[in-house]
């Protein structure tokens, strides 16, 4: 089975799975911790994760507002 891609973009780690027998208010138990572990995280990191994923998806060259060679 290949492994879902993963925001991180590591294609290997610790193994994990969904058990197929969960109850659906077993699923939102895990959904509502991993949001309220997000939240933590973010209220401890917020800026600073701010500041590295602007520097993952700032591009190293200015892009040109507009093509100057359009005739309109």
């Amino acid at each position: 089975m290949k492994p879902w891609p993963q925001p991180s973009g590591l294609s290997s780690g610790l193994p994990f799975t969904v058990d197929a027998t969960w109850t659906p208010e077993q699923a939102l138990a895990v959904w509502d911790l991993l949001e309220d572990l997000r939240d933590r995280i973010w209220t401890h990191y917020g800026l600073v994760i701010q500041n590295m994923l602007r520097e993952q998806h700032v591009s190293a060259e200015p892009l040109d507002e507009y093509d100057q060679d359009l005739p309109f």
